[in-house]
């Protein structure tokens, strides 16, 4: 087994689900790992599982991300570590209750999460990447960022917001040797569901993706060079399609006069 490291990746929501299974498939690339989660425990148990197997080394820093001065601390790690050269987005907080049928508070909790957080641990490790000409940045979005009515709103929003980010960091840092994936998993087996509102047993068996496959597809993508991987869509030329459909648009979003479809008579013309 190899001893020299690809350099380090740093893992939010790393104790357990797409987290975990992040970080033992990046150790056997031979990446040493840095593993954020709230608990200690889980973090510990899984270091020395990912060390013993891969010999790669693991350092876990519990932190819950929602906490400004726990996340300050991360931030903190992601500026000065330099052997840092992958950072992996994917501690969130689903919900899948109707809008009305919501607590406010709790959204304004999961927005904390899975926009603020990832905003600022990505800004955190940026300046770095671009400094060194290298660099990874995963972003654990969703289906829900292009399909908002599949899900609860808030949480289709804060993962359009992923979606959007992404897309905007690709367009500013791909020519400064920075990539950017943005990974728009379905329904995948882990505990988020339970979490979300929503057993997984409640859902169709044939719309869950085990959380292995999920990150398999998701790394293959990375590899394609992919800024958006969906796991489940069989057809890429569909994302394509839609992606074309967007650009089209982009110069006739803003213009001097209204459409002619709204009839209004400009006091521009």
């Amino acid at each position: 087994m190899s001893t020299l490291s690809k350099g380090a990746a740093l893992i939010t929501g790393a104790s357990s689900g797409i987290g975990a299974i992040y970080a033992q498939r990046l150790a056997r690339r031979g990446h040493d790992l840095i593993l954020v989660a709230r608990s200690r425990d889980k973090l510990d148990t899984l270091a020395r599982r990912i060390s013993d197997e891969t010999g790669r080394s693991v350092e876990v820093i519990p932190a819950d991300l929602s906490d400004k001065a726990d996340l300050a601390r991360i931030e903190e790690v992601l500026r000065n570590d330099q052997s840092i050269g992958v950072l992996v987005n994917n501690a969130g907080l689903g919900a899948t209750a109707p809008l009305l049928s919501s607590d406010i508070g709790k959204m304004e909790e999961m927005l904390a999460l899975n926009v603020n957080a990832l905003m600022r641990l990505t800004y955190a490790a940026a300046p770095g990447f671009v400094a060194r000409g290298r660099g990874t940045i995963i972003n654990i979005s969703s289906i829900v960022a292009i399909g908002p009515e599949v899900l609860n709103g808030v949480y289709g929003g804060s993962k359009a917001f992923v979606l959007a980010f992404s897309q905007s960091l690709h367009h500013e840092l791909s020519e400064k040797g920075v990539t950017v994936q943005a990974v728009l998993p379905g329904a995948t087996a882990t505990d988020f569901w339970g979490v979300a509102g929503t057993p997984l047993e409640h859902l169709p068996a044939e719309i869950v993706m085990s959380a292995e496959d999920m990150v398999d597809a998701a790394l293959a993508g990375l590899d394609q060079g992919e800024l958006v991987t969906i796991p489940a869509l069989p057809d890429l030329a569909d994302w394509q399609a839609y992606e074309a459909a967007r650009q089209k648009m982009l110069p006739n979003l803003s213009r001097t006069l209204p459409a002619d479809r709204y009839k209004v008579v400009s006091k521009a013309a």
